[in-house]
């Protein structure tokens, strides 16, 4: 799998390990630095990933275990952890409750499909794009409401929406 964000990238390799490239300001590498770099470097402490999704100055990766871990820029709270601090290597996201089938970072949120159907959102919500009714940040996962049951979902810079189960689509 391949996932562009902002000004890097990132590649899910066989063997569920990850490498990353391009500028590396806020950690969003996953090296353990801030250097920017022209090659892929290993994204350090990640093993056993099945799914990618590179923000804008932060990354993700779903591992095979459906838990989330994530690092880079985290001043809206969007790596997950319940800190705004930056992380230069991956932190585990923390309160989701059901495993997670997938998961994609916007601009300075991110959003996790549980293996239930629901949806859980987290970071930047200044449009009220986490869609829990509010326009309040969140340092951890918080419930979507009002959906029925979702097979996708996908984030953009101040919006995200979700396939329904029955075909239709939402959007926040």
């Amino acid at each position: 799998a391949l996932s562009c964000g902002g000004d890097s990238s990132m590649a899910l390799l066989d063997d569920g390990t990850v490498r990353a490239w391009g500028r590396n300001s806020n950690g969003q590498l996953g090296d353990g630095t801030s250097q920017d770099q022209p090659t892929p470097v290993v994204v350090q402490g990640l093993n056993h990933a099945k799914a990618i999704s590179a923000g804008n100055g932060f990354a993700m990766a779903l591992r095979m275990d459906g838990t989330v871990w994530a690092w880079g820029a985290n001043n809206y709270g969007q790596l997950g952890d319940g800190t705004t601090v930056d992380s230069i290597t991956p932190v585990d996201v923390v309160g989701l409750s059901s495993a997670v089938a997938a998961v994609s970072s916007g601009y300075d949120h991110t959003c996790g499909l549980t293996i239930a159907g629901g949806v859980k959102c987290w970071g930047g919500n200044y449009h009220g794009q986490l869609g829990d009714g509010t326009t309040a940040d969140s340092t951890t996962p918080v419930d979507v409401v009002g959906l029925p049951g979702v097979v996708a979902v996908s984030t953009g810079e101040g919006s995200t929406c979700a396939l329904t189960d029955a075909g239709g689509v939402k959007c926040w």
